[in-house]
């Protein structure tokens, strides 16, 4: 019987072993058509500012992220850019800067990335952080509260947390492989894109 069981590591393999055997492999080769396919009309994405439809876009810089105030019903289909972001910001960058002391982040004032290259480091960048920072809290560290910045789970240790981000990261990663498998079909020769139901001919 295991008497000395060590958690951290566990915590870290459930993210590693996805991170490098499943989820970033899937992403390798990624195109910027592929990064901004719309799988379905109104679908959200990153856009050159400006040219968002959604009713708050949210970002700096050149390019913008579709937004709005409340969530929408039915939530809109989103591309893998928008899905990309949305791991790289609110689930690692803005957690990494409120436990792990990465500079301030934050999803309204993030700049955006426009091309699949770009956000690809991006998403390197802020898992490296977040991986590190969960391995620096070692053992005592993942039984301390989240604190203030998680509201109503104040009170809740850091490996809940933890656990949170993981699931995040693993069942967003799914979505984005599913769109990656579904774009060859909706390009094939004949097939219309069906981000194009709809429109004028």
């Amino acid at each position: 019987m295991t008497t000395n069981l060590e958690w951290n590591p566990l915590l870290l393999d459930q993210l590693e072993l996805h991170w490098t055997y499943a989820l970033r492999p899937r992403l390798e080769g990624l195109s910027d058509d592929e990064y901004l396919w719309e799988p379905a009309p109104g679908a959200w994405s990153i856009r050159p500012r400006g040219a968002c439809t959604s009713p708050a876009p949210i970002g700096r810089g050149p390019f913008e992220r579709d937004d709005a105030p409340d969530d929408p019903s039915p939530a809109p289909v989103t591309t893998i850019a928008w899905r990309l972001a949305h791991i790289t910001v609110e689930v690692m960058a803005m957690r990494s800067a409120s436990h792990f002391g990465r500079e301030a982040a934050h999803h309204e004032s993030w700049t955006y990335a426009g091309t699949a290259v770009e956000g690809l480091a991006q998403l390197d960048q802020e898992y490296a952080v977040w991986r590190d920072g969960v391995r620096g809290l070692g053992e005592e560290g993942l039984t301390r509260p989240c604190g203030p910045a998680e509201g109503p789970f104040a009170e809740a240790p850091l490996a809940a947390l933890v656990l949170h981000i993981h699931r995040e990261v693993i069942h967003h990663g799914a979505e984005i492989a599913l769109l990656r498998d579904l774009y060859p079909h909706a390009h094939r020769r004949g097939c219309s894109d069906p981000a194009d139901s709809g429109k004028d001919s």
